[in-house]
């Protein structure tokens, strides 16, 4: 057996190890150094405190660690272009190492293709519709032919499918050591129908099903020590109508060709097939292992590991009987860790097969302990602790490579998932990549693994076969805690039973969409659903798709309202939203356009290369486990903040605090850097999870003269979980901090006809004496474009404009009959404009209220502003961007299209002041009322934008104090809940019976701090 130390593989030739990694490197090297090349492995993902292991897979040397803890941090790789002398080498060498490996009685990978998008194999191909068809060429395995530029583009609801086939052809070798093997060609995924032969003789029946590991005994068709053929027929379409149905008729892209590995097994002839594991959260562990030609009183040894192979407990034994091919192994584990996605501790089980005392083969397989149980009418347990499911769907995809993907991919996304406070990912609609689900054990995730079935399902036959080749081959990972028969109508409930054949833990089976066996999985119901299956129903609440997130719609929008329901109901268990990534692919028939299909696709949190829409911070704040319940702080505030623990296995004492105070630059201040003050690292008192309590921070004297204060924690990993800035000083004081002292230049005002003119220093204004709008605003280098304002979002009607002097400031104000009670504009020393208006009861509901006024759209605007950011808001996603000082940018983003992010047009909240710049010319508002949000420009709309187009008023630039909410694709924002109503001034503004909006505007081009 190999050793436990460091491992290297010469992969796919030789296997061997060195307990010294610096010899094994170092030999290596020698054999072609000028053919290596060093880069980022995402295979392998390191942690904390574990011994290192050195390997070498395929042309790949991998350093890393094997238990993954924490963030995910990509060691080196080292690979081996193919060279003739290389081949030769590793040929010459082959022989010899498994001669010295053989007594192990070990099984042997050999990989045929490549292992990822990132790494393939050329083979010669085939396509027989579409681009580059008809003619045989070479193509990447594993890849879909379509991201490589054959065939035909097809989305699963288009009328027309595309049916074009692939033909693969492949030579390998094998070892004449292998003739006493049983010899397996193993497929991860091909879509669809699949025909294998080897050497011209068939392996095997078509495989059907596109998305499961199949594979064939090759053992009676190989020549050992000569060189073979594989060749591989794939249609893209399938001769069986309901796989047609389950897998091509649904709501994602259509991708032909081998996209996931193919590779070479070789067992002993007497061998274990596979494990089955049932480990309890106490220590209770059972092992369902699978034998072949076994024979009857042969012995089944497991002992428990740790990762870094220390044995746990005592090694335990059965026998074989009689011609049953599964032994069933049981023992109590003492001083076991649990496995959850906050703590994902995991083991390792060695099972050894011995036949008179001699070890006929040995396997390993990673497992962690922990227990699922489903009460009825109460919700889904984890080792005895309730779950509250903060859950996305996800595809496996990838804009360049379409359904072929990588472990690099996967970490990525299961780090943003968790960067997220997400604890849970469903698998849309498919069984996902083998090592999407060894990252969500080693990250911690739970899981929901989907047999496919989009809206139709498997007939009784084919999906038996499909149900089994899902959960053998899935049933060990701890993070798998329910199974999915299908999504939204595509499960067959004769499938049911056929899961547990499978699984010794019996996980529960749902039907997505349904109300089925006490779980109720309804997609996309209104806020007004949820409310009635929490108070009148005891079914546990369980929405395996929510809040459809199409372009800048639902996900973050709505989260808040319905989020706050769950946790105050007890048949409440969470949810999975609609969907982590848009689904973008790079069209090689459009010049490499990205393509999300019209409206079907672009619903992502991420864009197609994970691009973070503003929902994505919305939902890590909405979902943070440390909640801090505070919105904004009061004078009275002393350091003292109240937190809740929304963790489910974490006590708060296990994370660390830091805070810091800022002091920001004012908008004149050239090159100004904002000013920190850190705290010293704090930890929380003892906060068990479903606690609250409080977090005293030691805050220095005068942490009130500074302008705001933030606060990070993070949990026991390092990962941090939350960080919130809140402002110490009101809008009021932070404007009247930066406008300082006044200046002593006079302030003029004469009438030319219908205007008004104010001037003082090198502001000129120009207003119209029949409504008091600003028309014309001038500076030393000449007119600023901001005019015809303020213009109110509701019907306004003038009673009288006049201009007055008043304490040394000019002074034009227009009275009204309607909308505006009054707007005063007063020209202070020095070319200040201070604008003030009162706005009239309003009564009903509306929209939006604020004012606006014109400014040109121009590729050259950039914004400066102190204020919540970097995103834009809605009213009912007003969570996630977080107050400091931004800058961007002007662009024409559409949200989901084009994936230039933050947005440049839209509302952003909580505005301080706003630097606008064109050009030369620029000019500082600041706000003297709190609560008020900047809008910049009218966002473009997306085709078909559903229920996600929200009103904006006329006009380009815009002070608001009441703004809209967005909604989903299958909701209006009024159904989502009480945020995504239209604004009530009786309830918005309690008491107020007007409005008031005070602000100061500088036109000025100096700099100087005075006004």
């Amino acid at each position: 057996m190999l050793n436990r130390g460091l491992s290297v593989y010469l992969f796919p030739f030789f296997n061997f190890s060195e307990k010294h990694p610096g010899k094994a490197l170092s030999a290596l090297k020698s054999l072609h150094s000028s053919t290596m090349k060093i880069g980022k492995d995402p295979e392998m993902v390191p942690g904390r405190n574990r011994p290192h292991r050195l390997c070498l897979t395929g042309f790949r040397l991998v350093y890393s660690v094997p238990e993954p803890f924490g963030r995910a941090r990509p060691p080196l790789f080292i690979n081996f272009i193919h060279t003739d002398m290389i081949r030769r080498l590793l040929l010459l060498s082959f022989l010899t190492v498994f001669a010295l490996a053989s007594w192990a009685q070990t099984s042997e990978t050999v990989y045929l293709s490549g292992t990822d998008k990132d790494n393939t194999v050329r083979w010669d191909f085939f396509c027989t519709e579409g681009q580059n068809s008809g003619k045989w060429t070479t193509i990447p395995v594993p890849s879909c032919w379509e991201s490589q530029g054959f065939g035909n583009y097809n989305y699963g609801q288009d009328k027309e499918k595309s049916s074009e086939k692939g033909l693969y052809k492949h030579k390998f070798t094998v070892p004449n050591s292998w003739k006493n093997k049983k010899i397996n060609i193993v497929f991860e995924g091909s879509m669809t129908d699949t025909e294998v032969k080897i050497n011209g003789r068939l392996a095997g029946a078509k495989h059907q099903g596109a998305f499961y590991r199949f594979e064939y005994d090759i053992t009676r068709l190989l020549k050992f020590g000569k060189e073979n053929l594989l060749e591989v027929k794939v249609e893209k379409m399938s001769s069986n109508k309901s796989v047609n149905k389950a897998e091509r008729n649904a709501d994602y892209w259509i991708f032909g060709g081998i996209f996931r590995p193919v590779y070479l097994t070789a067992h002993p002839k007497t061998h274990i097939q596979r494990v089955a594991i049932d480990a309890q959260a106490n220590g209770d562990f059972t092992v369902d292992v699978f034998t072949e030609r076994a024979r009857k009183g042969s012995s089944v040894k497991a002992q428990v590991k740790s990762l870094d192979g220390r044995n746990i407990g005592e090694p335990f034994t059965a026998k074989v009987e009689g011609r049953n091919p599964k032994v069933r192994l049981s023992a109590k584990i003492p001083n076991v860790k649990p496995w959850n996605p906050e703590f994902p501790q995991r083991y390792k089980v060695e099972v050894a097969l011995s036949d008179n005392g001699k070890t006929k083969h040995v396997i390993n397989q990673k497992f962690g302990f922990r227990t699922v149980e489903v009460r009825k009418g109460d919700g889904v347990y984890v080792n005895d602790e309730k779950i509250i499911f903060k859950g996305v769907n996800r595809h496996c995809a990838y804009p360049t490579s379409g359904r072929t993907t990588s472990p690099e991919i996967d970490i990525m996304d299961i780090n943003l998932m968790k960067d997220m406070n997400m604890n849970s990912v469903r698998m849309s609609h498919y069984p996902p990549d083998a090592h999407f689900l060894d990252a969500c054990d080693s990250l911690g995730l739970f899981v929901l693994d989907e047999l496919a079935g989009w809206q139709d399902n498997y007939d009784t036959e084919i999906g038996k076969k499909l149900v089994k080749e899902m959960v053998i081959r899935d049933v060990n990972h701890p993070s798998i805690i329910l199974w999915d028969n299908g999504n939204e109508k595509g499960w067959n409930t004769e499938l049911d039973g056929e899961f547990a054949k499978y699984d010794p833990q019996e996980r529960k089976v749902l039907h997505p969409m349904a109300l089925h066996d006490g779980m109720d999985t309804q997609h996309y119901k209104d806020y007004a659903y949820g409310i009635g299956a929490f108070e009148n129903s005891k079914d546990i609440y369980f929405p395996t798709e929510f809040l459809h997130g199409l372009y800048d719609g639902g996900h973050g929008a709505g989260l808040d309202d319905h989020w706050e329901s769950v946790l105050k109901h007890p048949n409440a268990a969470g949810g999975f939203l609609w969907v982590f990534a848009d689904e973008g692919v790079v069209r090689t028939d459009e010049g490499g356009r990205v393509d999300t299909h019209m409206n079907y696709a672009p619903d992502g949190i991420v864009g197609p290369y994970r691009e973070k829409e503003a929902s994505y911070y919305t939902i890590r704040e909405v979902w943070t486990p440390v909640h801090f319940p505070v919105t904004y702080l009061s004078p009275s505030f002393k350091g003292k903040l109240k937190v809740e623990n929304r963790f489910t296995y974490t006590n708060l004492n296990q994370c660390d605090v830091e805070w810091k105070l800022l002091r920001y630059p004012s908008p004149s201040a050239k090159n100004g850097k904002t000013v920190e003050k850190r705290g010293a690292k704090a930890t929380f008192k003892d906060f068990e999870p479903g606690t609250a309590g409080f977090l005293n921070l030691d805050l220095p004297n005068d942490f009130a003269q500074y302008d705001a204060l933030t606060i990070s924690v993070k949990d026991p990993h390092g990962r941090e979980v939350i960080s919130r800035t809140w402002p110490i000083q009101f809008a009021s004081e932070l404007s009247e901090k930066a406008l300082a002292k006044a200046s002593s230049d006079a302030v003029n005002a004469t009438t030319e006809g219908e205007n008004i003119i104010l001037n003082s220093g090198e502001v000129k204004a120009v207003f119209s004496a029949k409504d008091g709008t600003l028309l014309n605003i001038e500076n030393a280098k000449g007119s600023i474009p901001f005019k015809n304002g303020p213009k109110l979002t509701l019907e306004t009607k003038v009673k009288s404009v006049k201009s007055f002097e008043k304490d040394g400031n000019q002074i034009v104000e227009a009275l009204f009959e309607k909308g505006f009670a009054s707007v005063r504009w007063t020209m202070l020393p020095g070319g200040a404009l201070e604008l003030e208006y009162d706005i009239k009861d309003t009564k009903g509901r509306f929209d939006m209220m604020g004012v606006s006024w014109d400014f040109p759209e121009d590729p050259n605007v950039t914004v400066k502003w102190l204020g919540k950011g970097p995103y834009r808001v809605w009213k009912n996603r007003l969570k996630g961007p977080q107050f400091g000082l931004w800058e961007k940018e002007y662009n024409n983003t559409i949200t989901g299209v084009d994936w230039n992010y933050p947005e440049f047009k839209g509302y952003h909240s909580e505005l301080y002041w706003a630097k606008i710049s064109l050009g030369e010319q620029s000019f500082t508002v600041y706000s003297k009322t709190d609560g008020v949000y900047l809008r910049l420009y009218t966002p473009a709309l997306p085709e078909k934008p559903a229920h996600t187009k929200a009103a904006f008023p006329e006009g380009n630039i815009s002070l608001m104090h009441a703004i809209p909410a967005v909604g989903t694709k299958f909701h209006p924002s009024d159904e989502l809940g009480p945020q995504g109503r239209k604004n009530v001034h009786n309830t918005w503004r309690p008491y107020q019976k007007s409005v008031i909006g005070k602000f100061v505007f500088d036109f000025r081009s100096s700099n100087k701090k005075s006004l």
